[in-house]
């Protein structure tokens, strides 16, 4: 696979990226010990829309393996996850970070995060008042104990570990450098992450 481009996305940020269907991207771990939080629209229809609960009763699984798809609202193949080059711990189990979420957190003030780092990304592209779906949390570490309890481990990943998707149709995909730095999904140190647009 070759890199046809490279698109940064800073701390506490997001980035937004049209992948035609069969097009291949890659989201990179650039520092490591980062989450990554993924979203997938569809491009000709946004309220439609990658699904947890669905993608879960597809698969049989808490996150797809390789070979697996990401599904819809609408149950229809959304993505396929086509390699895994991280330790492979991911989640789908956790909102978004969002205002609310960081007022409980006891944050005083404007606070990024993932839901407001969606919205403008989506805004940007005409896309006003979108639904806020369940996130793909790429590298992040949600172990799941005795009795469901659930754990906030820091992400596991090094830097330039990544994962590779193939787009199932045309879609909008937006990529959050989770900007958590309270709870130590992060090691409550924030960085970039990458999105490689690739070919065959």
């Amino acid at each position: 696979m070759q890199i046809t481009e490279t698109i940064h996305v800073g701390a506490r940020e997001g980035r937004a990226v049209s992948v035609a269907s069969g097009g291949l991207f890659r989201v990179v771990d650039s520092e490591g010990g980062q989450v990554a939080d993924m979203f997938a629209f569809n491009a000709a229809d946004v309220s439609e829309h990658h699904s947890a609960m669905h993608t879960r009763a597809a698969v049989d699984r808490l996150f797809p393996r390789v070979g697996e798809s990401f599904f819809t609202n609408r149950r229809r193949a959304i993505l396929t996850l086509e390699r895994d080059d991280s330790p492979a711990v991911h989640d789908m189990l956790i909102a978004p970070c969002d205002p609310e979420r960081y007022e409980g957190l006891g944050v005083e003030g404007w606070h990024a995060s993932c839901q407001e780092n969606l919205e403008l990304a989506m805004r940007a592209l005409g896309h006003d008042g979108i639904c806020i779906p369940q996130s793909m949390n790429l590298f992040m570490n949600i172990p799941v104990g005795d009795g469901g309890a659930l754990g906030w481990e820091p992400a596991p990943t090094k830097a330039g570990d990544s994962i590779t998707f193939r787009a199932a149709m045309d879609c909008i995909v937006v990529v959050s450098a989770c900007p958590q730095d309270i709870v130590p999904i992060n090691d409550c140190n924030p960085t970039a992450v990458a999105i490689n647009l690739l070919e065959d």
